[in-house]
């Protein structure tokens, strides 16, 4: 990398990232009892997390992105192996009913979390190849069959939420390549319409959040425990909460998964309305920045690989926000730079290293 390419860094951008994160350190002190435990294994390990992430962040902004164009089948491959690799014996290792990590001894790492940057610089490079020739859904087909692999593994893991964030990924970029949108509300429609048809196929965990949304507020769902002590945190805190480590759902553990999952509740009951509504002016400035600097690509291919990134936040932080608020159905999806997880935590900083390489080749420089 030219050093003289800093001076297009998006130094804002960083600022509010670093500012997430430090909400996120705040919130997670509280979910994890650290006025109890002191400065515990789960602050260490996000605070190490969050330093490997920048570091690699770094490297990634060394080389021009149009890099990774060049090895896209080389990456496509990868992304396979890696969500296989988690069925080999003695290595895979299932939480909460998901087989989605690998055992490296020193730390458990989420592979679907590293797929998710490289099918979007893979998925990238075949979508511009593409570029103007996706009129007709006889066009989506070949689009279809590079994706359908990736989701399809991960469904079996069983991950449905992950699996939706890649849908999500998948939409936005086919968005920005001026794909018919009728054909997509078609799609989509479809896709509605055959939910009750995919229901009897989900694991036993995923139909009982799904009734639980479907008929919240009753108790007598089991998956709905979570939300209702989730949405009791939030009202507690009402505007300006009840103070950090005073939040009695959280401290007393009514609140389930409280440091991933559930770590925006912790936030709205010991910060309040308030404390809440800055973390989500952050996030929207966050959003608002990566959309900028996709407009603002030096070619269509950052373009994609930016707006693959935009969409990847952006379904997670309005699907887990949503969910502790019983707008959205639990899925698992955790909230990008402030739940707890080494895996998403260096996966976000990754993602973030793609962005801010496009953000500094944006323009050409003179000095």
């Amino acid at each position: 990398m030219e050093f003289r390419k800093l001076k297009a860094f998006d130094w804002k951008l960083l600022a509010i990232v670093c500012a997430i994160f430090c909400i996120g350190m705040v919130a997670l002190s509280s979910a994890t009892h650290s006025n109890i435990d002191g400065f515990n294994r789960q602050l260490k390990i996000q605070g190490a997390s969050f330093i490997i992430g920048m570091a690699i962040m770094a490297l990634m902004m060394l080389f021009d992105y149009n890099g990774f164009a060049k090895y896209q089948k080389h990456i496509y491959i990868a992304n396979i192996l890696l969500l296989l690799i988690v069925y080999l014996p003695g290595l895979g290792i299932a939480r909460a009913g998901a087989r989605s990590w690998i055992n490296l001894g020193f730390i458990d790492l989420q592979t679907s979390e590293l797929v998710k940057i490289g099918f979007i610089v893979s998925f990238a490079k075949f979508l511009e190849d593409k570029k103007g020739r996706i009129n007709t859904f006889k066009d989506l087909v070949p689009i279809a069959a590079y994706a359908a692999p990736i989701v399809l593994l991960i469904l079996k893991q069983p991950d449905l939420g992950t699996a939706i964030v890649f849908i999500s990924i998948i939409f936005g970029m086919l968005f920005v390549c001026e794909i018919n949108l009728k054909m997509v509300a078609k799609i989509a429609a479809a896709g509605i319409v055959s939910i009750p048809a995919i229901y009897p196929f989900l694991e036993a965990h995923q139909k009982v959040r799904i009734d639980a949304f479907i008929h919240p507020g009753d108790p007598s769902f089991e998956g709905n425990y979570q939300v209702i002590q989730s949405m009791i945190a939030i009202g507690s805190g009402k505007i300006f909460g009840k103070g950090l480590f005073k939040g009695t759902q959280n401290q007393y553990d009514f609140l389930p998964v409280q440091d991933s999952d559930f770590i925006f509740a912790v936030l709205g009951e010991e910060f309040g309305f308030i404390g809440a509504c800055i973390l989500v002016v952050l996030f929207y400035f966050f959003l608002k920045r990566i959309i900028s600097i996709s407009k603002n690509s030096k070619d269509f291919y950052g373009t994609l690989v930016s707006t693959g990134v935009l969409f990847m936040f952006m379904y997670q932080i309005v699907q887990n926000i949503g969910m502790t608020m019983g707008l959205m159905p639990v899925t698992g999806v955790t909230l990008p730079l402030v739940s707890y997880g080494g895996s998403s935590m260096v996966t976000s900083l990754m993602a973030l290293g793609l962005v801010f390489n496009v953000s500094m080749r944006r323009k050409k420089i003179n000095f």
